[in-house]
Order: structure tokens, then C-alpha cells, then sequence
């Protein structure tokens, strides 16, 4: 393995040989044949009994703090509760918790008998978290009152243990097992299991944008990815107050809210209340917040909410993160300009880590580009291959896939109980993994977003992205948000359509719609622009904010 990108570029070998013996140490390290999880999570931080795991605030203004030796005490004994549940190494345990205590001490305990994590997403209803703890073959469900109704016991085909967080107000399912009361009259079990490094300890569903759920199964080898992207990536120090937003329910959330700050020893932030983004600034500044992440969703709404330049001095903030969705040019500008630091876009998957990044690092640290997700990130090698398999160069867009021959940090292991859809991800005799996102590359190493590879457009001949469509709509002043997408026609195959969000005051007409199409126009050529714009007032999306095109397609 190597990264001979960051050897060659600018004459930079005592980088490239910093960068290799990082990958290295990681690779070793979660690698061994006994890994005993619960320890390096949690344990081995707890011998300073002073060292904080969990500050933690909810809708009320409540708040709480833990640290890991109190983590330590209490997953202990979380964990012999599973354990007189039935379970045991490899079992299945799915967590419906929103941003909790008790979620990180129900992982941690599942953890220490050597069973398997499967998140699950509050906002999911009964039918979503249904398919996922049947398909898992989880036999226990922890979550809390509130969303107890989504788990159906009387349908499971195999018997259901039900853990649910107490809830003085609501009257208990006598056949559930109280959190709290059990967690408090247990014995702790003293050992924690081990793992092998080949063995699966979670497993992430994946949105269901491009058909049933996915279960993706990751080995502890997602450990190092996972370390490489705290320290590359996010540039986490030991001085920062880090605030990830991301629910633990999807990938980014588990990996860098959840299990990154546990493996690194870094106290993480939980904020347990509805997005607002007056609650969001205040968070900021109580608590000082110097490392930021979240979702484009939330950005985007800081900048409709009006966040003036002012607020910048409010705060010691010096990264900011975004991941999920491109993030458009004019959002970079308004971050520039109102948190006084340009946000960074970083480019992942459930399946593949954080192979394309925008590094905060200072030894990693490039300049922005417009538009750019970023550049390949250490222990990975990202090309653009075509429709044969083979790669592009320069400027010319195909799939985006990773060479896993020369992506150590690559992890995936395939869907659980679906081998034919993890088939279709590996081409040329497994050589690549394809991410089934579109997308290019420039001369220097930037990568750019285009879309779903099914959700390019195919116009008069023209290969569309929707992505820079959206972003030259939304560089329009009366524009909030923006989707686009292929509409069928005879004559051109597909023509451009947009789906439009405005902002408040700003009233829908022709005039506007023709406005807006000559601003793209203008911006990106007569074959790009939207020859169809209709105005809505929301836009469809998972419940992590990504944009759901297909349902816009069928409309």
C-alpha cells in the first residue's frame, strides 16, 4: 500500500512517510486477531477518572455529563442485562435512541459481549424499523417510550425483547424491560469479548434512495478509517470542544458523533432537541464550540434564519464541517463571510468511509475549490471509470470508484443476506468498488460531484449533473434550495426540470421562472438550463436530508 500522490506532489516525502506510518500503526493496531471493543472504546480512557465521555443537553434544558469511567460502570452492567436477554457474541441488538446517555452506554454494553450494533433512525416509522430489525435478525430492540409504537412484537418471527428507557408519564408494555431500573440492580459483567478483526460489529442500513435498504456490514477494519478521518480529516485536537450534529442513527453520525470521539478519548457532544437554528448558534457559543460537522440541511438553514456577519464574533469556531450533500458555492461564501471560516466538504459513503475530503489537517490543508468535494484522502486511491470499467483522465465524468488494491482504509464487506446488489459493486474482477455516484476529477487532484450516476442527465447528447444546476439556481437571491432532475422528451430525450424553494416574501411567477432559467443559462450554457421550473414549498428527502430525485422523476 502507499500514497504516492502526497509523495510526489510539491516534493513532500517526509509528508508521505508521516501519512504511511499513521495508516500503518492503525492498520496494525485494529487488525489483531483479539480486539476486545468495550475496552479500546471506553476502558482504557476511563483509567483518568476525571475524563469526560458525554456532555449531553435535551429539548427541556436538561443536561448532564459522563465521564468514561461512569460509562465504563454503567454499560457494564447494561450488558448483563442483554446477557440475561439472550444475548451473545454475533447477536443482534438494534438501538432506536435519539442523541442520549443511554444510547452510548446501550452500545458500549453490546459491545462488551461481542454482539452487533444495528443504528436505527428515531424519525424512521414503524415500517421503516420494521424491514431493518427483521432483515437484521435482531432479537432486541432498545429505545424509549416515544417511539416504543414503532416496534411491533406480535409480527417479529422470532420471539422480541423490547428494553425501553422509563418514562415516568407513560404507563409501560408490562412484557418490556425498564432501562434504568434493570441498569441499576445489575451485577457488571467484568470481561469484555473480543472481536476479530474480521468480524462484523455493526450493521448501517443504508437510506433506501435507489430501492430497499441495504444493510452494510463493517468489520473492525472500519476502525482505522474511522481514526484516520478524526485526525486527517477533522482535524480533531485534544483542546477542541467538538460538536458533530449527525444522528448516530446514519453512517456519518455513528462513525464521527458516536464511535470516533470513543475511539480517539474525545469528549462528544449530544444536543437532544429538533433543529433550530437559534438553538444551534446558542450551542455554539455556550459551550464554545471549536469543531463543528453537520449536514448541508443545516447550513443551509442557518443562512435562510438570516445569520448576519455579526455573529462570527460569537464564537471560538475554527472548523467547520459539511457531509451528506455538495455544498454549493454561495454556501462557503455566506459561511466565509457570517462564521468568519469556510465550510469544507467532505465526500463519504456508508460502504467506503471518507474517501474524498477537504482536509482541515494543516499538513493536508489545499485551497478550496467552487464546487469541489475535495482530494483523495490518505489510504485511499479514487479514480472516475467509465462504463467498461476503465478510468477516465482529466475533465471527463464517469463513475466515481475506488482502486481497493490501493485503498488500505477500504472496509466494506458486503450487504448482509444480499450478495447479488454486493456483486454489482465490485467491477473488474473485484478490482473496483463502485460508489454509484457521478462525478470528475480535475488536473490537479480535485473531485466534483455530479449526482447519483442514475440522476445524470442525458440531454441532446449532453451529460447534465444535476448538482451545478442546483448550485446556479441557488446562487440566485430569491432562491433557497433547489432540485433538478431529467424530464422525458421526444425530441432531446430528456429536458432539464427544476423543482424551486423560495424564499420568504418572494412570490412564484412566469417572469421569475424565466429569470431563473436565463440566470443558469448565463451561468452554465444554453444546453444546462432548467427549460421547466415548478415552484414548491419542500422538497422529498431521507431522514438525513438528502434529496430524494427519484420521487421528483415521477411526478
Amino acid at each position: 500500500m502507499g500514497i504516492p500522490e502526497y509523495g510526489k506532489r510539491g516534493g513532500f516525502p517526509a509528508l508521505a512517510r508521516y501519512l504511511q506510518d499513521q495508516l500503518d500503526t492503525w492498520l496494525t493496531q485494529y487488525s489483531s486477531a483479539e480486539i476486545r471493543l468495550a475496552e479500546l472504546l471506553c476502558d482504557r480512557h476511563a483509567k483518568d477518572p476525571h475524563r469526560v465521555a458525554l456532555r449531553y443537553e435535551d429539548a427541556s434544558g436538561g443536561k448532564a455529563q459522563y465521564t468514561f469511567a461512569e460509562m465504563l460502570d454503567q454499560s457494564a452492567r447494561f450488558a448483563a442485562v442483554l446477557r440475561d436477554l439472550g444475548v451473545a457474541k454475533g447477536g443482534r441488538v438494534a438501538i432506536l435512541l435519539p442523541k442520549s446517555p443511554e444510547l452510548m452506554i446501550a452500545v458500549l454494553g453490546l459491545w462488551r459481549l461481542g454482539a452487533v450494533h444495528v443504528p436505527l433512525f428515531t424519525a424512521f416509522g414503524p415500517e421503516a424499523v420494521g424491514y431493518r430489525v427483521s432483515h437484521s435478525g435482531a432479537r432486541v430492540v432498545v429505545t424509549n417510550s416515544v417511539n416504543r409504537f414503532k416496534v411491533a412484537t406480535s409480527s417479529a418471527e422470532l420471539p422480541l425483547n423490547v428494553v425501553v428507557v422509563e418514562d415516568p408519564s407513560v404507563t409501560p408494555v408490562p412484557a418490556d424491560t425498564p432501562f434504568c431500573a434493570s441498569v441499576q440492580k445489575a451485577r457488571p459483567v467484568q470481561e469484555a469479548a473480543a472481536f476479530a478483526a474480521t468480524d462484523p460489529f455493526v450493521i448501517i442500513y443504508t437510506s433506501g434512495t435507489t430501492g430497499p435498504p441495504k444493510g452494510a456490514m463493517c468489520t473492525l477494519r472500519l476502525l482505522a478509517a474511522v481514526d484516520a478521518y478524526m485526525h486527517f480529516g477533522l482535524d480533531v485536537r485534544d483542546n477542541d470542544v467538538y460538536w458533530n450534529m449527525a444522528d448516530p442513527g446514519w453512517a456519518y453520525g455513528f462513525a464521527f458523533a458516536l464511535l470516533g470521539p470513543l475511539l480517539i478519548g474525545h469528549t462528544t457532544l449530544f444536543v437532544n432537541s429538533p433543529f433550530d437554528p437559534a438553538l444551534a448558534l446558542d450551542v455554539l457559543q455556550r459551550y464554545g464550540v471549536t469543531n463543528f460537522a453537520s449536514a448541508p440541511t443545516a447550513y443551509r438553514a442557518l443562512r435562510a434564519a438570516g445569520v448576519s456577519p455579526e455573529q462570527k464574533q460569537r464564537g471560538p469556531l475554527r472548523v467547520a464541517t459539511s457531509c451528506g450533500e455538495p455544498l454549493n458555492p454561495e454556501l462557503i461564501a455566506w459561511s466565509t463571510e457570517c462564521l468568519g471560516i469556510p465550510i469544507h466538504d467532505h465526500y463519504g459513503q456508508t460502504e467506503a468511509g471518507m474517501p474524498v475530503v477537504n482536509h482541515h489537517l494543516p499538513l493536508l490543508i489545499r485551497p478550496l475549490r467552487p464546487g469541489s468535494m475535495g482530494h483523495a484522502a490518505p489510504g485511499y486511491r479514487v479514480v472516475i471509470l467509465d462504463d467498461n470499467g476503465l478510468e477516465l483522465g482529466p475533465g471527463q465524468e464517469g463513475q466515481v470508484a475506488l482502486d481497493i488494491l490501493r485503498s488500505p482504509l477500504f472496509y466494506f464487506s458486503g450487504y448482509y443476506k444480499d450478495p447479488k446488489r454486493t456483486a454489482e459493486r465490485f467491477v473488474v474482477d473485484g478490482r473496483y468498488y463502485l460508489t454509484g455516484d457521478a462525478g470528475s476529477r480535475d488536473e490537479d487532484g480535485y473531485f466534483f460531484f455530479s449526482g447519483r450516476a442514475d440522476d445524470v442527465i442525458k440531454s441532446a447528447g449532453y451529460r447534465i449533473g444535476p448538482f451545478e444546476v442546483e448550485s446556479a439556481l441557488v446562487s440566485h437571491d430569491a432562491v433557497v434550495e433547489a432540485a433538478v432532475v431529467g424530464k422525458p422528451d421526444p425530441l432531446k430525450g430528456h429536458i432539464v426540470k427544476a423543482f424551486v424553494m423560495l424564499k420568504p416574501g418572494v412570490t412564484a411567477s412566469e417572469a421569475l421562472a424565466g429569470e431563473l432559467s436565463r440566470h443558469v443559462k448565463s451561468r452554465l450554457g444554453a444546453h444546462a438550463y432548467p427549460r421547466e421550473i415548478e415552484f414548491v414549498t419542500g422538497l422529498p428527502k431521507t431522514p438525513s436530508g438528502k434529496i430524494q430525485r427519484f420521487l421528483l422523476r415521477q411526478r
